[in-house]
């Protein structure tokens, strides 16, 4: 008699069997599934390596504040990118979240995906310049940010006079109008902190404000680097005696707000009595007559060390400086003969003296 199993022992049989054929299904499935992923990686791989689609050098602006799908997105819409998807799985493959950065770009012809994920990290985008000229007063400085096409946004900010360092600015397309006005004010505090503590000891006044409106009237009184030193010794001679500043500047300033004039000053306006007059006010006008360069505030924070108190022009774009009367009016005389001489050639006249 042979051996037979009971009807137990053969279902417990096959339910181990049928677990064992479950597992080793799911087993297949899932080497088939790292199978296919790592052959859809490779090829991914080698998609994001391959030359792009781009036939010439373009131009792209992703704008500030973008996501990495949304900057693909914008590379797919420009032609420089075939799959969007793609360009966000290199990024977070080699571990660029966060690094990219917006801006405008010139992405090469053929340039890879990764090419593209490289040259968004490292930030170097198309850079655009603005020149604010020194001795502009606020408002042409503004006038001139306004003008700029590649700037974005309204202006909002209004920066007092003498607010602004001018310089050239550097920026991307897309900055606002309002950013790079804040980099302009940003600029001339930093200045003023580097030089601050560095000023002269015996200035006759306390304060930058102060230290800015004396460098504003230096600005407008010469064009020549080399004697702003000395023309800020003249008038802080002046104020430490007493005297008055007597700068054609700050009249026109307070004729025009600093517009051109368009013609030398009348003797009537010389007596007119405004704010900023400094032949009629004693001490500083109340506000900057412009914005004065770096050049200008160094020289009202460190004059020349010298007796002068007049100075006038020299005729060669220069001017002549006198510690007394005597000599002033001796070189005051020189002047007229040269202006005079000027307006018999048919040439305009020049600096009125100090």
């Amino acid at each position: 008699m042979g051996f037979r199993e009971s009807r137990g022992e053969s279902s417990s049989r096959q339910r181990g069997a049928s677990a064992k054929s479950i597992i080793l299904f799911f087993g297949l499935l899932a080497v088939l599934a790292a199978l296919s992923l790592g052959a859809g990686g490779y090829f991914a791989w080698r998609e994001a390596q391959r030359p792009g689609p781009l036939t010439e050098d373009k131009i792209i602006l992703l704008k500030s504040g973008s996501s990495v799908r949304a900057i693909a997105n914008e590379l797919g819409k420009e032609g420089a990118v075939r799959y969007p998807p793609l360009f966000i799985a290199a990024v977070r493959v080699k571990g660029d979240q966060g690094k990219i950065k917006a801006g405008e770009y010139n992405i090469p012809a053929r340039a890879s995906v990764l090419d593209i994920v490289d040259i968004l990290v490292e930030g170097k985008s198309i850079l655009h310049y603005l020149t604010a000229p020194e001795g502009l007063t606020t408002a042409q400085i503004l006038r001139i940010v306004a003008a700029d096409s590649t700037l974005v946004g309204d202006i909002t900010l209004s920066p007092g006079e003498g607010e602004l360092l001018p310089e050239t600015y550097a920026f991307t397309r897309g900055e606002t109008r309002d950013e790079l006005i804040r980099t302009m004010m940003k600029a001339q505090d930093k200045l003023l902190d580097e030089l601050w503590d560095n000023r002269a000891l015996d200035l006759p006044y306390s304060t930058r404000k102060e230290a800015i409106i004396l460098a504003s009237i230096v600005e407008k009184e010469t064009g020549v680097a080399d004697e702003r030193p000395h023309i800020a010794s003249v008038f802080i001679n002046r104020l430490k005696k007493g005297m008055r500043l007597e700068s054609d500047p700050t009249i026109i300033y307070g004729l025009t707000k600093g517009e051109p004039l368009g013609r030398g000053l009348r003797v009537s306006e010389i007596h007119k009595a405004t704010p900023y007059n400094t032949y009629i006010i004693n001490g500083l006008p109340p506000t900057p007559i412009c914005n004065p360069g770096r050049a200008s505030i160094e020289a009202a924070l460190n004059p020349a060390n010298t007796d002068d108190l007049f100075f006038v022009a020299d005729g060669t774009g220069g001017h002549v400086f006198s510690s007394n009367i005597a000599d002033h009016n001796r070189n005051v005389a020189k002047w007229r003969r040269v202006e005079k001489a000027e307006e018999n050639a048919g040439s305009a006249g020049g600096a009125s003296p100090k």
